[in-house]
């Protein structure tokens, strides 16, 4: 992996999206704050070929675990979690929403669309595009101490239209449970990979892919698992490869994070291991531009886990180190 210039303010449970060929956008996510961690409406660009950053027109509203992705260089934010009313004795409460919005790097604005029908409003799901279709698979719909759930329901946006569409029957749910999971459309496949159902600890490391031509044949299970079952964790596709990285949960490590990448060759449905990550972390989100795979920010130990290093205990920890990985 290569190290590129670090994010400027460190984050974690974050989106990063590839508008262009050249420019990365960060957005939203969990960010260091004067009374701790924090939910930020934070946008951070990058400039792939100057190595550069700038600070773009902030999301309307905060957000972590945003799903996003991007159309015809248009950056469109479908949901995520947001800040919940303050409950007496619980450190986070955050709720999913379902405002919509779509943002325009030309023009460094926002522009508020369709929210997702009533009771499909999450965070922390998967997302895909395929056309002028944004997939929506999986999530969760709260996060707090100790409690988190995981759906199943997939649903789909028409940027053309602005409209949310429901998918066939048979397409309309994954077959279990996931929240943060990865994946994206490979070729017409949506795939969703790894991911954790309900709790930090209850990780998965199944494939589920669904034939976006095909949908009324439903999702399908691969009998092959990712080597080392993992939640938190991310990932994206160069060609018919879909790399993953990191990722919490890990109950053999001090920090509880995982230094491990594998890629899930789509072709032949098999898995290999690959080097680890130099600095292993959870919690960041990757994106592929070319044959190279950025991941900026990300936490450095498992969310509440306490971690004591140097006579120094932390329950979260940030960073904003970004490095990319080559693929070829």
């Amino acid at each position: 992996m290569a190290s590129s210039r670090p994010v400027p303010n460190p984050r974690q449970e974050h989106s990063t999206v590839a508008i262009n060929e050249t420019l990365l956008a960060v957005v939203g996510g969990v960010a260091p704050a004067a009374n701790g961690p924090d939910t930020t409406d934070l946008v951070q660009l990058y400039d792939i070929p100057s190595n550069s950053w700038r600070t773009g027109s902030p999301i309307p509203i905060k957000l972590n675990h945003p799903n996003v992705a991007v159309v015809n260089g248009k950056m469109y934010v479908l949901g995520g979690l947001e800040n919940g009313p303050n409950i007496a004795g619980e450190p986070i409460n955050w709720i999913a929403t379902g405002r919509t919005f779509v943002y325009d790097a030309s023009l460094d604005s926002w522009k508020e669309l369709n929210a997702m029908p009533s009771g499909t409003a999450r965070g922390s799901a998967v997302t895909g595009v395929h056309g002028e279709m944004i997939y929506v698979a999986g999530g969760m719909t709260v996060l707090r101490q100790p409690y988190q759930d995981s759906v199943t329901l997939t649903t789909a946006f028409n940027t053309s239209s602005g409209e949310w569409q429901r998918l066939p029957p048979a397409a309309a749910n994954i077959p279990d449970g996931r929240q943060h999971a990865t994946g994206s459309v490979v070729g017409d496949t949506l795939y969703v990979i790894g991911g954790r159902w309900f709790s930090q600890r209850a990780v998965r490391g199944t494939v589920f892919s669904l034939d976006l031509n095909n949908q009324t044949a439903g999702w399908r299970t691969d009998p092959n698992l990712m080597p080392v079952a993992r939640g938190g964790l991310s990932g994206d596709a160069v060609g018919s490869k879909f790399y993953t990285f990191g990722g919490e949960g890990n109950p053999n490590g001090l920090t509880g994070v995982f230094n491990d990448t594998a890629v899930f060759d789509t072709a032949s449905r098999t898995w290999s291991r690959l080097a680890p990550m130099a600095i292993p972390r959870h919690g960041m989100h990757a994106v592929a531009v070319g044959n190279n795979i950025y991941i900026p920010g990300g936490g450095l130990q498992q969310d509440g886990k306490a971690v004591t290093v140097n006579g120094t205990t932390r329950f979260a920890n940030t960073t904003a180190y970004f490095d990319a990985y080559c693929a070829s």
